[in-house]
């Protein structure tokens, strides 16, 4: 059985499958989803109805981007994006919640500058408060340690690099000049292939 990843190019949530699968060189199926309109393929096997979904070679179905990177990493471990000790790994976690809530954030602050005239200018600055707290939580990281987590690439640069990417892509670069070693993790990230590969575009 092959194995197939629903997704659409600029979902910051289907990117961080995206890398895993391409930094553990698994071969996969890429399959654009059109979100407004399902396939009932994809309505047969995702509950949810949202992207990412795999299926996987052993016809295992997982939804939610989070669910299934520690799927992978746990079913094909290297390279391994999360801790083997119990503690570090829960710290781990931790960090990818937070990163995350920096998608989450950044993707409620674009639908809601859509809105146009009826945007909710109070609901865009605490979407964009919360960012920038995110941020200088991880700007405060990267003073200690190269990556997000310690000193290799773990799931919370995954996730932080698909937040920031799809940021980047809605609502420009500027906030690398507040986050220098933030902006310096981002360049050097996307020397990676995998990172690289998987840009949003608009």
């Amino acid at each position: 059985m092959v194995r197939i990843l629903y997704y659409t190019q600029r979902s910051p949530y289907a990117r961080k499958v995206r890398i895993v699968l391409a930094e553990k060189q698994l071969p996969c199926e890429l399959k654009e989803t059109d979100i407004n309109n399902k396939s009932r393929e994809f309505i047969s096997l995702s509950p949810i109805r949202k992207v990412p979904l795999l299926v996987d070679e052993n016809g295992l179905v997982f939804w939610d981007s989070t669910l299934i990177v520690e799927y992978l990493d746990e079913t094909y471990p290297q390279p391994g994006f999360y801790p083997s000790d119990r503690i570090e790994r829960l710290c781990c976690r931790q960090g990818e919640e937070l990163a995350d809530n920096l998608i989450d954030n950044v993707v409620g602050l674009w639908y809601e500058t859509r809105k146009g005239n009826q945007a909710d200018f109070g609901t865009q600055a605490k979407y964009q408060s919360n960012i920038n707290r995110v941020l200088g939580v991880f700007e405060q990281q990267l003073t200690v340690s190269a990556y997000l987590f310690n000193e290799t690439l773990s799931a919370v640069d995954v996730a932080a690099i698909s937040g920031l990417g799809y940021y980047s892509l809605r609502f420009g670069n500027n906030w690398q000049q507040e986050y220098p070693k933030l902006s310096q993790w981002f360049e050097v990230l996307h020397q990676r292939q995998s990172v690289y590969s998987t840009m949003p575009k608009a």
